[in-house]
């Protein structure tokens, strides 16, 4: 029987066409290899840390306590996590194959045969049967593979969803707070002009300057309480974003989040270079290179298709004409049958399976090369937005400074009467733009950054990865 298996094995292998074997390193299918690192101006002083749970370096408590309800409650989580649990058992189901079937029967028969007055003697039986594939040439072995290969992938994307969505509620909440603090400038400036056109109504009582200044310090003040209903209105529609985002009902946050606070730090540290090992751990990268590794072993599959198939069967169990006989000796009986068998022709369907399976692995492997380019590329375009949000942050409050010190120059100068109230409006205009633009520029830059985390792949961990 060992000899026959010997040759048979022999025969069966020079039948299947040569092929390629499935890929060890994913990296060896790249059409370009991976940068060693990213290049980082020098000017800007902060670092991206490489641990996890990134958001926690803004400190901010709320950010912290919304991020862990939305991965906990969100929807697109959720439905990740239940692809990743199906994965999981497609996975145990391929490795319940290594074990037997074994199943019991009872029955009772009686039958006559047609066109015979004579009934036969009724039977009672009980017993039980197993079937059992031998994974002599390891098809069993490399459908596990495969099924393990796409497990892995599945929970890659279980945390590609949840980088995704912790970027959305950290870049949500950034804009909330812009839309908070801009709200905040303005009731700040109505206050301040509302005092500019009491100073002007009374120098104007006094006869000391005309109408027309009144006119325009009212108009100032009336320009500044028109932007106000639409940052609320903008509060309101990001809040109920927001709120999709964390799974909750907009009403189960608004009082939470309806205190305004001040933004989080820009200032943080990233390394002169970025390492490429921060980008292998992306977990796009990640499912796509496990992807490869289940289309490896697909293939696998698909060749041991070409191979004999060894099964075992037996019985065991008892049968007699009558219920109290069914135990005794004479009614014990079994059976055990080895079956070894082979294909040797099926209209060439295994040769079209291994090339389907083969296709299906040069297209995940331009897949493959198309994630690591995208990674690379949004690395590139984070760091450079970071930079230049950053820059442009570290200007305007420049700006800011100077035009809050123009403003004050200039109503001193006209409440001496050295200087026209054009200037004052000038002034209390610009101050008002550059204050609304630091703000701005501030919640740019947080985003930037945000954007950049998610870029080098900064993930959470799940305590169940």
């Amino acid at each position: 029987m060992k000899k026959f298996l010997q040759v048979l094995t022999l025969l069966t292998v020079t039948a299947i066409p040569a092929m390629a074997d499935g890929p060890e390193d994913a990296e060896k299918y790249l059409k370009q290899p991976m940068p060693e690192q990213w290049a980082y101006t020098p000017e800007v002083r902060q670092t991206l840390p490489d641990e996890d749970e990134w958001w926690k370096k803004f400190e901010d408590n709320t950010l912290d306590s919304l991020i862990t309800l939305g991965m906990s409650n969100n929807y697109n989580v959720r439905a990740a996590a239940r692809r990743r649990e199906m994965a999981r058992l497609a996975m145990k189901q391929a490795q319940s194959n290594y074990y037997p079937t074994i199943g019991i029967s009872a029955g009772y028969s009686r039958e006559r045969e047609s066109g015979s007055p004579i009934v036969m003697t009724p039977e009672y039986n009980l017993g039980a049967e197993m079937n059992w594939q031998i994974d002599v040439f390891g098809k069993i072995t490399q459908d596990v593979r495969s099924k393990r290969a796409s497990y892995n992938a599945k929970r890659a994307d279980y945390v590609a969803t949840m980088v995704s969505v912790v970027a959305d509620i950290a870049t949500y909440y950034i804009n909330l707070r812009v839309l908070q603090n801009r709200l905040a400038v303005a009731e700040r400036h109505l206050a301040q002009q509302e005092r500019v056109v009491k100073i002007v109504e009374a120098r104007h009582e006094a006869g000391l300057v005309s109408k027309l200044d009144v006119a325009q310090a009212k108009s100032v003040l009336f320009t500044t309480k028109a932007t106000v209903p639409s940052l609320q209105t903008q509060i309101t529609t990001t809040t109920n974003a927001l709120a999709m985002l964390l799974g909750v009902y907009p009403e189960q946050i608004t009082d939470y989040l309806g205190t305004i606070s001040e933004l989080p730090t820009v200032e943080h540290i990233i390394p002169a270079g970025v390492p490429v090992n921060l980008l292998r751990r992306r977990p796009d990268i990640v499912s796509v290179e496990y992807q490869l590794a289940a289309d490896a072993a697909a293939i696998g599959v698909a060749k041991k298709d070409f191979l004999p198939t060894l099964t075992l069967e037996g019985t065991i169990g008892f049968s007699a004409p009558e219920m109290k006989h069914l135990f005794k000796d004479q009614g014990f009986g079994w059976s055990i049958a080895p079956k070894l068998s082979w294909t040797l022709f099926d209209g060439f369907a295994r040769n079209y399976a291994v090339e389907s399976a083969r296709e299906q692995l040069r297209a995940d492997v331009d897949d493959y090369n198309l994630t690591v380019m995208t990674a690379v590329q949004e690395v590139n375009n984070a760091i450079s937005s970071y930079y230049s949000a950053l820059t442009t942050f570290q200007l305007y409050r420049n700006v800011f400074e100077q035009n809050q010190q123009a403003f004050s120059i200039a109503i001193e100068q006209y409440k001496e009467g050295l200087s026209s109230f054009t200037n004052v409006v000038d002034a209390q205009i610009d101050w008002l733009n550059s204050a609304n633009s630091l703000v701005s520029a501030r919640g740019n830059a947080l985003v930037a950054l945000v954007d950049l985390y998610k870029a080098l792949g900064g993930s959470p961990v799940p305590t169940d990865f």
